[in-house]
């Protein structure tokens, strides 16, 4: 799990890097920008915010033959073993990224190279360089006073609330490719930057797993325990599958089973869909692994806990208290009404 509110911006390089393809140039800064608190306080919410919102996807850097042949592992470790140097680093980071942008959809931006200090990564204390790219600019009104009038001028900037592209790079796990978080707002060309400028793949951790396992489980109760059972056996699985994560802070696949899937017919079931679906989610050869708390809170919010009827009735589990749908809700079959019904236990009404 990262922090990254006691982060510090130590020094930040800019530059401009366009599209080669169109014959755009590069722009490489001669001197580090002059950060001031005002500024530092505005880039830091508009480098971070990305990475609080969203899950928190690590990767590692590869290379086909090895690691340290990656362009930007070389770059990154050269400014891990000496800070001063970053700003001559950023300039290669910018060109390699300029020598990468040779296709027509990819657009001319800033790019910028910070290194940065007091991230809490695990709770413990690491540094990290941080590589951030605008592209879109936005239209913005100023409002300027002309004599006895006021006067509209529209101008083009950037939006602070939205990076479009930018990675952090942790100075941990060398040998295996660092430790890296990224984050893509734009999806049109998602292989310029994650494959071709970065060169990673998924870091396979507790937080890979973790997430792989639960959405896993969600297609097995979508696929399986729903057309076996009904809609709701299929939400209260996965209520007991998120609460047994959250729970617990290793993951055992045989007792996770004995819990959570209270027909035993079910288990051999779930055995021969992880052989037949297990590689999709890189899991097929996973049975033990610790578990991040944080891809368990992600995929709560993501996995659907309600059931809607044709009758126009949404009928919502409580996934903190999964045995109450089981306790207080009856499936049944009217015979004259020829229609299912649920039938619900409770002493009094909740004031909303």
């Amino acid at each position: 799990m990262i922090n990254l509110y006691p982060a510090q911006i130590e020094s930040i390089s800019l530059h401009h890097v366009g599209n080669k393809n169109k014959n755009e140039g590069i722009f490489l800064s001669a001197e580090p920008f002059s950060l001031n608190d005002e500024t530092t306080g505005l880039l830091k919410e508009y480098f971070f915010r990305p990475f609080r919102e969203k899950e928190e996807n690590y990767y590692k850097l590869i290379n086909e033959v090895d690691v340290e042949f990656n362009e930007i592992h070389k770059i990154v470790t050269e400014i891990f073993k000496d800070p001063a140097c970053v700003h001559d680093n950023s300039k290669k980071i910018a060109t390699h990224l300029f020598e990468q942008s040779n296709h027509p959809h990819i657009k001319n931006g800033e790019v910028y190279v910070a290194y940065l200090s007091g991230i809490l990564l695990d709770n413990v204390k690491v540094d990290a360089i941080g590589i951030f790219k605008s592209e879109i600019k936005h239209d913005f009104l100023q409002i300027e006073d002309e004599g006895n009038n006021l006067d509209i001028v529209i101008q083009q900037g950037i939006n602070i609330n939205k990076l479009d592209k930018g990675c952090l790079v942790f100075n941990v796990n060398k040998e295996d490719g660092y430790k890296i978080l990224s984050i893509d707002s734009n999806r049109y060309d998602a292989k310029y930057w994650l494959e071709n400028f970065l060169g990673v793949d998924a870091l396979a951790d507790e937080n890979f797993y973790t997430k792989n396992y639960l959405k896993f489980c969600q297609n097995f109760a979508k696929e399986v325990v729903l057309p076996a059972e009904d809609k709701q056996q299929e939400v209260l699985f996965m209520n007991k599958a998120v609460n047994h994560f959250a729970k617990n802070s290793a993951f055992e696949e045989s007792n996770f089973l004995n819990e959570v899937l209270e027909n035993p017919e079910l288990i051999p079931e779930f055995k021969h869909y992880k052989v037949e679906k297990g590689p999709k989610y890189s899991i097929e050869d996973v049975s033990n692994f610790d578990i991040a708390n944080k891809a368990v809170s992600d995929a709560r919010k993501k996995i659907k806990n309600v059931i809607n009827l044709d009758t126009n009735i949404q009928i919502k589990m409580d996934f903190i208290n999964p045995e109450s749908a089981e306790k207080f809700v009856e499936k049944g079959w009217d015979e004259e009404k020829q229609m299912y019904y649920y039938l619900v236990y409770f002493n009094k009404e909740q004031k909303s």
